[in-house]
């Protein structure tokens, strides 16, 4: 007589956080290192004047949270982040409170809730397992975050089309393809450690 096992059983990882054991408690630690994770690569921020929005790590932490988590708990880990703002010094700069959010740097702080997400959704769908796709789906997601911030810097700081689109969204290109590609190295591998380990143990 055959036994059937549970559809658990035989589910693979969705995204790298799957791989991990365990259901609500699990997810509840992974929302909270994600918007840890960004609140520490928040501090990483290096002032381009006159440009009001530093150029900071947040948004790679945004695409490895993203990737990482999948897009429920993705996206609810920048949007904790974004609450805990509200509250303790860890937007940029060590900076906290509800004129960061409806100031210049609101809008990106939104989009980190719909970048991760997206990126999230994409993982899901194994956009993230490798380099070029990876990259591609990172660069998307950090212009969705562009998407959102540029028009909330010309409304918040006064500033023309132009001015808004130099300051808040060219001078980040070269950074925001650095960080792509990086993270487009990180996750491939991440996943490739992880089939190397299912072979091991189903071997």
């Amino acid at each position: 007589m055959s036994v059937a096992l549970p559809s658990t059983a035989l589910a693979r990882p969705t995204v790298l956080a799957d791989v991990l054991p365990g259901a609500r408690t699990r997810d509840v630690l992974l929302v909270l290192a994600g918007a840890g994770l960004t609140a520490v690569a928040a501090q990483v921020a290096i002032p381009i004047p006159p440009s009001p929005v530093p150029i900071t790590g947040q948004t790679l932490a945004v695409v490895i949270a993203g990737a990482a988590l999948g897009a429920r708990r993705g996206a609810a880990s920048q949007l904790l982040y974004v609450l805990l703002g509200l509250l303790l010094p860890v937007y940029a700069d060590g900076a906290s409170g509800p004129e960061v959010l409806w100031g210049a740097s609101g809008g990106y702080l939104v989009g980190f809730v719909l970048a991760a997400g997206l990126i999230g959704w994409a993982a899901e769908h194994g956009a993230d397992r490798r380099p070029l796709l990876a990259a591609l789906t990172f660069a998307g997601g950090q212009l969705v975050v562009f998407a959102v911030g540029v028009p909330w810097l010309k409304v918040a700081a006064d500033l023309s089309w132009g001015d808004a689109i130099h300051f808040g969204f060219t001078v980040f290109i070269v950074g925001g393809i650095f960080k792509a590609l990086l993270a487009s190295a990180l996750t491939p591998g991440a996943w490739r450690l992880v089939r190397r380990a299912d072979r091991a143990t189903s071997g």
